[in-house]
């Protein structure tokens, strides 16, 4: 009797096992990636970095950064699977590493890699500064205040309006999808970096959101480099108007600390913002250093 109930017990402990395993393998299997389709043919990637935006033709691939190694050859493995087409041009939107430290993973694959003139600057400069020239690939193409270029059916056209996060900043614009890659010029209810090393300017950022609000309409669709917990990389005109306003009330409030007295040890002490905001979590000395 008890060897039946052992032998019975046994084989239904060994049914749970099945049971439980079948569900964590899906688990145990997802990619850490995830892609998602903005049209049939522009698409999302995020994985560990900077937002990756891509385009797919008949005539061939655009990739808007490509955060690093290990995540931009995951980017390639599943282009591959999408399309025949080669990568023919790689876009930077600035020199961050979580931006292009996967340009290497596009050596011999794209054809060009293009930025603004004071990315690439920044991009060799932060790469001699740490001795890794050997694995960087840095733009082999270059614009100043406006890039465009028709692409398959498609248009592309690159903005500069001035400093921001950094002095580098490439607003790249997928014409006739009406969608819009910013890049690091919004973090999307997330406190932002501030690069003044590259020549950051939080005034200046403001300015130069105000002219891309000018510049976009109400129904163009904004990808942004990075989003707070619970906030998408995607969103529209009215998240670009928000980030401008909450970028104004913290210069406006460190600015009245000082008039207090405050010293610079005393307002970094700050951890939590006196007015309303969406901007909450860790990551609030970023912006309060630079203002």
């Amino acid at each position: 009797m008890q060897r039946r109930h052992f032998i019975r017990n046994a084989a239904l402990l060994g049914g749970a096992f099945t049971v439980v395993n079948k569900n964590i393998l899906p688990m145990l299997t997802d990619d850490p990636w995830k892609i998602t389709m903005l049209t049939d043919h522009i698409g999302i990637f995020t994985e560990k970095g900077g937002t990756i935006a891509f385009l797919l033709t008949r005539d061939g691939i655009a990739v808007v950064d490509a955060q690093f190694p290990e995540q931009s050859q995951h980017l390639i493995d599943e282009l591959k699977k999408r399309s025949e087409q080669p990568v023919k041009l790689l876009i930077n939107t600035h020199h961050h590493a979580d931006h292009t430290a996967g340009n290497i993973s596009f050596k011999g694959i794209t054809e060009h890699v293009l930025a603004h003139s004071n990315s690439k600057i920044n991009q060799e400069k932060v790469a001699q500064q740490n001795n890794t020239t050997a694995q960087q690939l840095f733009p082999d193409e270059v614009f100043g205040t406006l890039w465009s270029q028709k692409f398959g059916p498609e248009r592309i056209t690159l903005h500069y309006f001035g400093a921001g996060h950094t002095n580098g900043d490439a607003i790249i614009h997928f014409e006739h999808a009406n969608i819009v890659h910013m890049g690091d010029l919004v973090f999307n209810r997330r406190h932002p970096f501030v690069d003044r090393s590259a020549g950051a300017s939080m005034q200046s950022w403001i300015e130069v959101l105000a002219q891309a609000s000018a510049k976009f309409s109400k129904k163009t669709r904004f990808i942004f480099g990075h989003s707070g917990n619970g906030f998408d990389v995607t969103g529209t005109k009215d998240d670009l108007k928000r980030y401008s306003e909450y970028l104004e009330k913290v210069l406006d409030f460190v600015r009245t600390q000082i008039k207090q007295g405050k010293s610079k040890e005393e307002v970094l002490k700050i951890t939590e913002l006196p007015f309303e905001t969406e901007w909450k979590g860790d990551g609030l000395q970023r912006p309060l250093q630079a203002a």
